[in-house]
């Protein structure tokens, strides 16, 4: 064997060792699926995958996350994270249109002045549909008229 073969076969093993390694950061998972199997969770800290069986899918942040729709600001946060991963890609448009439905709902039964009443009853309406979802919207603000 040539030296030069050798140093490509090291070269490429000490590859395939590093991409092995996954640090996870603190107040995140990673879904991991191996050949279209169902997903893994990492939670924090430094996980070994087979880098070429093994792909990240998700990387789902556990804090709170900010949404912008016409009209407020919602905060929403990933409460499990195995029942949010099937739906996280789709997660910020399914939570915008549920509290535009909702707004839309309960603009008939409120004073447009009293926007932490309607904030608070859009947050208790969004939350039934995000609960069995595995997320939960924490506030909603509305801005002013």
């Amino acid at each position: 064997m040539s030296i030069s073969i050798l140093l490509a076969s090291a070269f490429v093993l000490l590859a395939l060792a590093a991409m092995s390694v996954r640090r996870v950061p603190e107040g995140q998972v990673y879904s991991v699926r191996r050949l279209g199997r169902a997903p893994v969770l990492l939670t924090a800290g430094t996980h070994v995958v087979l880098p070429l069986l093994d792909k990240v899918t998700h990387k789902i942040d556990l804090g709170g996350q900010v949404l912008h729709f016409e009209g407020g600001t919602v905060y929403w946060q990933v409460l499990e994270p195995e029942v949010a991963d099937e739906v996280i890609d789709e997660a910020p448009e399914l939570i915008r249109r549920n509290v535009v439905a909702a707004l839309r709902d309960s603009a008939n039964g409120h004073h447009p002045a009293d926007r932490r009443a309607v904030g608070t009853q859009l947050k208790h309406a969004v939350n039934g549909s995000l609960r069995s979802r595995g997320m939960l919207v924490t506030r909603v603000e509305l801005d002013a008229a």
